[in-house]
């Protein structure tokens, strides 16, 4: 059996600290707030607490535009709240993950403040610096929230690139320096006390110097930058180096996120030998439904496709690296809306559904706030409604070059939009779904009434109850976090099952994806086998699936 670690037994559970409760009645979410909620996420049965951005920052992309690495936002606390904090979590045996982002800074931190002033500035190299090319940009490459990836700057007459917001000039990693500040920058919080790091974007801190324009398919305003920015020339001595100078001296999970990786990459990144990373978020599952526009797109997850992907990650890391395993995150839908179904009839079942086919699986499980309640989308009405960058300048562009209509992209935001993913967490059925006692920064869904955490805590058929037995089933059988994975009927087109065997151990995990029964005969070897749990109250027909039915047969 592979070798054992804490970060592989745990369950981590994401907050978006605007958006999970609000202390002081401003309508945002703060540290204080979380720390009310504790043993809420003890009581579920998680063991690690990633907790998104909380850095001082002009918040031009809630919080991922950093302007001081060791201080807190004023609106989520002060730097007291996060100590005692870490210190409650810790008394709870609860870990605190925080959110490292490090591709990029906010325009006003203080270094790029300096940077931008002139040429011969001793910060000048912490960023990337074009000159203009006939006048114009240095290459064509387009920014992750639309428009250029360059920005001029008239001060010295050059363009500084920004993959994201033009608030997030893009830091220059070839720059010594610049990675000693970084790497001095985890270490401080390490000294702290923190237990790990959740890294953005961290495939993206090496670019091919060169530069070069990327290819520009037909109808696209910008060339492809992936190529020159994703897994680049230096990324994994980058990494090794930050490894060997710090992570290495802590006891750490660490995870970064990496789009644009194969499983080939990830080994790289997150091989049991390779002195990088313990795992990396892919994608690869979550760009299954992507149109001619990219994310926004009416697409659903086609289902085959989704189990042979989620399969190829199992096992072609088996032995050799580690998964991260997740439907949600604060960049994605709700799941239950996007692949299982959020109607009244079938949300409960179908969000357990969800649950147990991602928990079962070999990896570390990441449960987003919220998910363990089955909080669905929101129907946003109107623009003013919406409060993502990334889907206001998406609106701007699409419209404004009439290739979409305006209704057509705000029923596109409502299926894929990262607002969905933030709204208020639902405490309760008072005002707010006592998230605040003022105006929420960003509206609360108003199924809130009957999807709460008041109202599931005590109920054993609860979604929450749900998640918490499967995250004790995690905890229980070691088949479940260290047994190898076996995908059957791949090509289903409405079950998905796989195995997961350690020793003499075995379990069979079945999940009907659709709202139809679907005949299926165990294999005899489990015939005898206990089932262990079930979303629903009884075990009515062993050869045959109900709607969203899920079910976990254990044999030793």
């Amino acid at each position: 059996m592979e070798e054992k670690k804490w970060w592989k037994e745990s369950v981590v559970y994401q907050i978006y600290p605007r958006s999970f409760m609000d202390s002081n009645g401003d309508g945002i979410g703060d540290l204080n707030g979380i720390t009310n909620k504790l043993d809420y996420l003890k009581d579920l049965g998680v063991d690690v607490i990633w907790i998104s951005p909380v850095y001082e920052s002009p918040n031009d992309d809630n919080g991922y535009d950093i302007s001081d690495y060791k201080a807190i936002m004023k609106e989520f606390g002060t730097m007291e709240d996060f100590d005692r904090l870490l210190s409650e979590a810790h008394k709870r045996n609860l870990k605190i993950v925080m959110d490292l982002v490090f591709n990029h800074t906010s325009d006003e931190h203080p270094w790029f403040v300096e940077s931008r002033k002139s040429l011969d500035n001793p910060y000048r190299d912490y960023y990337i610096w074009k000159n203009p090319k006939e006048g114009k940009e240095p290459n064509n490459w387009g920014s992750w929230f639309s428009g250029s990836a360059w920005e001029y700057s008239e001060e010295t007459d050059m363009y500084y690139l920004h993959i994201f917001s033009k608030k997030q000039p893009d830091l220059n990693w070839e720059n010594d320096k610049v990675r000693e500040e970084l790497y001095r920058i985890i270490d401080w919080w390490c000294k702290k006390g923190v237990d790990g790091f959740r890294m953005d974007v961290i495939n993206f801190i090496s670019k091919v110097q060169s530069f070069p324009d990327g290819q520009k398919e037909k109808g696209q305003l910008y060339g492809d930058k992936i190529p020159y920015i994703a897994n680049g020339p230096r990324v994994h001595e980058f990494l090794q180096e930050m490894n060997e100078k710090v992570l290495s001296k802590y006891d750490l999970i660490t995870v970064g996120e990496t789009t644009h990786v194969t499983p080939e990459d990830a080994k790289q990144y997150a091989g049991f030998d390779t002195q990088e990373l313990n795992m990396v978020f892919q994608f690869e599952h979550m760009t299954l439904d992507f149109g001619e526009l990219g994310k926004w797109s009416d697409k659903k997850i086609p289902f085959v496709p989704l189990k042979k992907i989620l399969s190829k990650w199992q096992y072609e890391l088996e032995g050799c690296g580690w998964n991260s395993l997740y439907w949600e995150n604060h960049d994605q839908p709700r799941i239950v809306s996007r692949l299982g179904d959020d109607s009244l009839k079938y949300r409960d079942l179908s969000s357990k559904m969800l649950g147990t086919c991602l928990l079962m699986m070999k990896g570390t499980p990441y449960i987003y706030q919220g998910q363990e309640l089955g909080m669905t989308n929101m129907e946003f009405k109107s623009m003013e409604d919406f409060r993502d960058l990334e889907i206001l300048n998406a609106y701007n562009e699409f419209v404004d070059n009439k290739l979409a209509e305006p209704e057509e992209m705000i029923r596109y935001f409502n299926l894929k939009g990262r607002d969905n993913a933030r709204t208020p967490m639902q405490w309760d059925d008072s005002e707010n779904a006592g998230f605040t006692k003022g105006t929420p920064w960003i509206k609360v869904n108003p199924n809130y009434t009957y999807i709460n955490a008041n109202s599931q805590i005590n109920d054993s058929n609860s979604v929450y109850s749900y998640y918490k037995e499967l995250i004790r089933l995690r905890k229980e059988i070691e088949a479940l976090v260290y047994g190898t994975y076996a995908l059957l009927e791949e090509n289903h087109e409405s079950l998905y099952i796989y195995t997961r065997t350690l020793g003499s151990t075995s379990l069979l995990i079945i999940c009907n994806f659709t709202e139809t029964e679907k005949s299926y005969t165990i294999p005899k070897e489990y015939e005898e086998a206990k089932v262990i749990i079930n979303n629903y109250r009884d075990r009515a027909n062993d050869n045959m699936l109900r709607p969203y039915e899920a079910i976990v047969y254990h044999k030793k």
